[in-house]
């Protein structure tokens, strides 16, 4: 069991830069993958980004080279640099944890924890 805690959403405006972090309890974080998922109002949840239990990392297209999924397993914390954001970068952002990772770390019910979701909104 494993309970999610996202912080760091916001406004701000385009071209901006936000951090989003997830702090996780217990003691196996190590041993989860770890995503960002995210939804706007009237879309369906989308795939950001992932990391490995080993640190290999996953991006949407969409957010390629703008976005920095991390990790730091000493202190429970997986993160989302978000660079160059964009208006359509707003929606709610979810982390979320995948205990048994076989999958592409890609799909929302590959995962078996979620936390409440951070909002940012970016204007234009």
């Amino acid at each position: 069991q494993v309970q999610l805690v996202e912080s760091g959403g916001g406004l701000v405006q385009a071209g901006g830069s936000l951090r989003l972090s997830c702090a996780a309890s217990g003691r196996t974080f190590s041993n989860y993958a770890m995503g960002w998922f995210r939804q706007a109002p009237g879309k369906e949840r989308e795939f950001v980004a992932a990391i490995t239990r080993s640190g290999g990392t996953y991006y949407a297209d969409s957010v390629k080279g703008r976005f920095t999924i991390s990790r730091d397993n000493a202190k429970n914390t997986v993160s989302l640099q978000m660079n160059s954001l964009k208006p359509e970068d707003t929606a709610v952002y979810y982390c979320a944890a995948d205990q048994v990772p076989i999958g592409t770390l890609r799909r929302p019910y590959e995962y078996e924890y979620w936390g409440q979701g951070t909002q940012v909104t970016v204007s234009s």
